[in-house]
């Protein structure tokens, strides 16, 4: 377990996530004031939190919850706890899920610089997450969970409808590396590499409106790209001065699509570097300014970001285009045709409303 301030903190700052450091459910716009402030290049370890287990559909009690799950008290995090006892405003039917730590103030950052997040640690901080899905989401909302609605207890002491089936997903070691493992009957189980990275990094919009946290933009928030692990870069458009950088959303490991409505969801301990890039140089480095943009160490992840699939394939596609004309003086028809028989099309994710496509090129492609 890696309660708050406790273990390994690689980051010059340290934030964790706590009533007076987070939104639950709603992002931070222009008008949230930072709860840190760093200069450009500096690195911040951030504790982030999972929503599962905290929800109002899960009681609210994450002690009582988990232990449902053979959890001892123990081995709840002291955050969590705090947090689903705080008063922090949440609603479970017009809010986001997602606790939101920030937002951060970078120093210099000004609309129309780009930010660029380094992912440069990711350590996990409980020993145990869970799959969800509910009753209205995912890819196939009409047709799973195939129970109908539990009900317990409600805050209020009456009863309230539990929407969810959630699977708990224990972390075990083997062969030198960590696994979920997903029962299902007869003493068997699923076994799958965990790839930890956070689902939700962005920056603040500029409004003054709530902004939800479920559906991402170009502000980014929840883009769930499970390409941005250790090792990975960010970039995304400032939209206010300092930009105003959050996170949350902390997965242990997601498939692309995202389909029962949540990847392996789990808390985090991120360290990050945030890099103020100006829009000179961004220009020349990514082509384009407007929406973001991620890169891993072997390669570019131009994305299509729209509510139809089949629009998110086609922004995604004119992102790739416009990135290699760009950057490497590419001519458009080259490019597509280029893509069409190198580049992966892969599905961040179809479950958040906006729907997301992000494009591997290979850098090894362009020697």
């Amino acid at each position: 377990m890696l309660q708050p301030k406790e273990g390994r903190i690689d980051g010059a700052h340290y934030l964790p996530t706590t009533p007076e450091t987070c939104l639950w459910g709603r992002l931070p716009n222009r008008d949230r004031p930072p709860v840190l402030r760093v200069a450009s290049g500096d690195t911040v370890t951030i504790d982030t939190l999972s929503h599962e287990g905290i929800l109002e559909d899960q009681g609210r009690d994450p002690v009582t919850y988990l232990a449902g799950f053979g959890v001892p008290a123990g081995e709840v995090l002291a955050d969590a706890r705090d947090l689903a006892a705080s008063g922090v405003a949440h609603d479970y039917d017009d809010d986001g899920p997602h606790v939101v730590t920030g937002p951060i103030e970078v120093a210099g950052a000004e609309p129309g610089d780009m930010l660029r997040v380094e992912t440069l640690s990711l350590l996990i901080r409980a020993p145990y997450g869970f799959i969800s899905s509910r009753h209205g989401y995912g890819a196939l909302p009409g047709e799973f969970p195939e129970t109908a609605p539990d009900s317990g207890p409600g805050e209020d002491g009456g009863v309230r409808a539990y929407n969810s089936v959630c699977e708990f997903v224990e972390v075990i070691e083997e062969a030198g590396r960590l696994h979920g493992t997903l029962p299902y009957g007869g003493g068997r189980a699923a076994r799958f590499p965990l790839k930890p990275f956070l689902g939700l990094m962005g920056v603040a919009a500029d409004t003054a409106d709530p902004v939800h946290s479920v559906p991402p933009g170009s502000h980014g928030g929840n883009l769930d790209i499970n390409e941005l692990q250790v090792g990975s870069s960010l970039y995304l458009p400032v939209h206010v001065p300092g930009a105003g950088f959050y996170t949350g959303d902390p997965h242990y490991a997601q498939g692309n699509g995202e389909v029962a409505l949540t990847a392996l969801e789990a808390p985090l301990r991120a360290t990050l570097r945030l890099t103020v890039i100006p829009r000179a140089e961004a220009s020349a480095l990514l082509g384009m300014l407007d929406e973001p943009f991620a890169e891993t160490a072997t390669h570019w992840l131009p994305l299509g970001l729209h509510e139809d699939l089949d629009e998110a394939v086609r922004r995604a596609v004119r992102a790739a285009v416009g990135f290699l004309s760009a950057t490497q003086g590419m001519p458009r028809h080259t490019a597509l045709a280029y893509l069409s028989g190198a580049a992966d099309f892969e599905i961040s994710q179809v479950v958040d409303g906006i729907k997301g496509v992000h494009c591997m090129i290979r850098k090894a492609d362009f020697r």
